[in-house]
């Protein structure tokens, strides 16, 4: 499967250890493209449901649910824990995850 920044994926994230996400989840994929294409890793942010409001987190639809995106729980993983595709952030979501990554890492 050929992975491609902001895409969602259901993954594995299992061993998880205290307040991490448990698994498994959908998660949107932050690595760019060129990461994707020549690493056997990809760096993801899961989703959940259920969160509270926070600098961090950004409101998406998906699937027909409400959800957040969970940037202050980033990771990295194999691609072996990837169990399928389910779809792509809008270029609205994409934007406002730009800005809030911005925010958090960059001066």
């Amino acid at each position: 499967m050929e992975i491609s920044q902001y895409q969602i994926i259901l993954v594995n994230l299992d061993p998880t250890l205290g307040s991490e996400i448990i698994s498994p989840r959908p998660c949107v994929v932050i690595s760019p493209d060129e990461m994707n294409k020549h690493l056997r890793t990809v760096v993801i942010a899961p989703l959940t449901t259920s969160s509270k409001s926070y600098p961090t987190r950004i409101e998406v639809k998906h699937d027909n649910k409400i959800g957040w995106i969970v940037l202050d729980q980033i990771r990295t993983i194999d691609k072996q824990c990837i169990l399928k595709d389910l779809g792509k952030l809008s270029k609205p979501e994409v934007k406002e995850v730009k800005a809030v990554m911005k925010e958090i890492f960059v001066d």
